[in-house]
């Protein structure tokens, strides 16, 4: 039987019966629109009384570094990870149309003209909401990032078993 054959009452009720109660967002991408996605769904599922636990890896991992952020790896090819992904949540690309910053900054003023928040305000609307977030502690000794870089916020530090362990008990895993 699919849903449009069950009444209309009765589909809104398995579908509260069903309704997931903990969500993990894989956060990978360090582009702007991507990230701004995860942090609108991670907000609204806690608004919605929902668990949300967003583990932090790759070059997601620039948006939980604190603005301008470097490495401080002695490694050549970790220095320039780290001088090509200055951190900070305010500074992320566009995935499309950034055009070397001008796409990034038409976008910031849509946003202000439209009162949209930034990533910093939807990241702390995020915390003010219980919204756990862990970085990726492999992704760190990869790209030389340490903790210190890293926003007051951070919950936890973890690897892979941590992000499947929470993913195992949710009912909503997203890759961003």
């Amino acid at each position: 039987m699919s849903i449009a054959q069950i009444e209309p009452a009765a589909a809104l009720a398995e579908l509260e019966r069903t309704k997931p109660d903990k969500v993990t967002i894989v956060l990978l991408s360090g582009d702007m629109d991507r990230a701004m996605a995860a942090f609108i769904i991670a907000t609204g599922a806690a608004a919605m009384g929902m668990e949300v636990t967003m583990f932090f890896t790759f070059w997601g991992l620039n948006v939980i570094r604190k603005d301008g952020a470097t490495t401080t790896a002695k490694d050549w090819l970790r220095r320039m990870f780290g001088w090509l992904n200055k951190g900070g949540a305010s500074r992320l690309p566009l995935s499309r149309f950034h055009f070397w910053g001008l796409g990034t900054k038409m976008m910031h003023k849509v946003m202000r003209d439209h009162r949209m928040p930034g990533i910093p305000e939807l990241m702390q609307m995020a915390q003010d909401l219980g919204v756990r977030f862990i970085a990726c502690t492999t992704t760190m000794g990869l790209m030389g990032v340490s903790k210190e870089t890293l926003i007051d916020g951070v919950d936890q530090l973890a690897g892979v078993t941590t992000y499947l362990a929470e993913a195992k008990q949710g009912s909503v895993n997203l890759f961003i």
